[in-house]
């Protein structure tokens, strides 16, 4: 029997196999939508479905729920088993793995609801790798690797990290130090990785570490070698450290430290030593998914000052006719929106990418670079306008949009900075010298 996931897709025809960029829709007379400051005429109808299915589930945790998690700091697993039961978490994982076959422009539209919804990043990041990190295993494992590792993730039996950052090289991924050393039927692995979010709660691990010392390989993006392997917190030489931060308290974030930590040979995915080439598949996935999330928290935090200012009557008439305050959200808006369409034309060129060999990758990075980067600077500007039109109630917790404003850093400083975005669009948009 189809999941909910699936049959929103299937009514569509829109799983894999069918056009990943179906037309806009075309509006009549009797076509209908919710009134909501986010603009939807450019979605298809099933980036819309999809996010009025996600929006009813995500009704049931308010923000209320959120920010008692964001105190306690306990991981949302009601959350998690709400959005496996129907499918949700497999929305861009293949059909024959149980998934729903949806591109990273409905995964992206996805985690922005999840994250508009008062869910924030906390809450998009409890399903976020089991989303992109999957990516690279099913498009690059064998057909038994496949069915073994992906069908319980996407049910939400198993939560996965993905464990890539290290604290000695940073950005410089092609320098990692974590080492995979072949010893017979088994890996050894040891070293260092950190900011590994729900790595207390996941059973599984995407890994990125080196078979070859750096040293010994011809081009700096050869030598690593991507890993799916159990987490086993009572096996021997392995161990986590928590990292206590400043906001999305309810996933954790880890150091984890790897000793001689044994994993079969058929965790590898893919040929050994290609690691880097093959994680880059799932890179700009995130950065697409990323975009979507922070435009959710930018919007959330937009409509709550909106009414706010609609609201709150200050010398006989509401705060929002003051141009003082009603510019700065219009600003806010026009940022969001222009960020919107950057995030789902990078999603859509991503989908299309796979289909048509025309769409070169240098492409696809650019626009899934800009995407992250824009929707982070607007999703921060409207956050922390949010709580400044609130005034002293910004600042109070029963009122959330102080919640929004710690969690959309985030997506200014991770997985990339915006600097190296920056970096990255120079060299590559406009063909100017490497700065770095």
């Amino acid at each position: 029997m189809l999941r909910p996931a699936s049959r929103v897709l299937l009514s569509h025809g829109l799983h894999r196999g069918k056009s990943l960029m179906p037309p806009y829709r075309e509006f009549t007379q009797t076509t209908t939508r919710r009134h909501e400051i986010m603009d939807t005429t450019t979605f298809t109808d099933t980036q819309l479905q999809v996010k009025d299915s996600v929006s009813k589930i995500c009704s049931n945790f308010p923000d209320s729920y959120w920010a008692a998690r964001d105190q306690d700091e306990r991981y949302p697993h009601e959350f998690h088993a709400a959005l496996a039961k129907d499918g949700w978490i497999g929305i861009a994982s293949p059909e024959d793995l149980g998934g729903s076959g949806l591109g990273i422009s409905e995964a992206t539209m996805m985690l922005q609801t999840v994250s508009q919804s008062g869910a924030g990043i906390a809450g998009a990041q409890s399903i976020h790798a089991n989303v992109y990190a999957t990516q690279p295993v099913a498009k690059f494992a064998t057909w038994e690797q496949r069915e073994r590792m992906l069908p319980r993730v996407i049910s939400g039996e198993w939560k996965a990290c993905f464990a890539v950052t290290e604290p000695s090289t940073g950005l410089e991924t092609l320098k990692l130090r974590t080492r995979a050393v072949r010893n017979g039927h088994v890996y050894k692995i040891s070293g260092q990785k950190i900011w590994i979010s729900s790595a207390r709660v996941a059973s599984k691990c995407i890994l990125l570490a080196r078979t070859t010392p750096l040293e010994e390989v011809k081009k700096p993006s050869e030598g690593l070698s991507l890993f799916f392997i159990d987490l086993d917190k009572g096996a021997p030489g392995l161990e986590l450290r928590k990292i206590s931060k400043m906001g999305g308290k309810a996933v954790d974030a880890n150091e984890v430290f790897f000793d001689d930590y044994r994993v079969p040979v058929d965790t590898l995915i893919g040929q050994e030593g290609q690691g880097f080439k093959i994680v880059l598949h799932g890179m700009n996935a995130e950065r697409c998914l990323l975009a979507g999330e922070a435009l959710g928290l930018g919007y959330a935090a937009l409509e709550k000052a909106a009414k706010y200012a609609r609201e709150r009557i200050v010398f006989g008439r509401p705060i929002g006719q003051n141009q003082g305050i009603q510019h700065p959200l219009a600003l806010a808006y026009m940022n969001l929106e222009a960020a919107k369409l950057t995030t789902y034309n990078a999603a859509r060129l991503y989908d299309a990418s796979a289909m048509d060999s025309e769409i070169s990758m240098q492409s696809v990075g650019i626009a899934c670079n800009s995407a992250k980067f824009l929707a982070a600077e607007a999703a921060f500007a409207a956050c922390e306008r949010a709580v400044l039109t609130l005034g002293g109630l910004g600042y109070a917790a029963e009122y959330h949009v102080e919640r929004y404003l710690r969690e959309c850093l985030v997506p200014r400083i991770a997985p990339v900075s915006r600097e190296m975005i920056m970096n990255y669009i120079g060299e590559k948009a406009l063909g100017l010298p490497k700065s770095y």
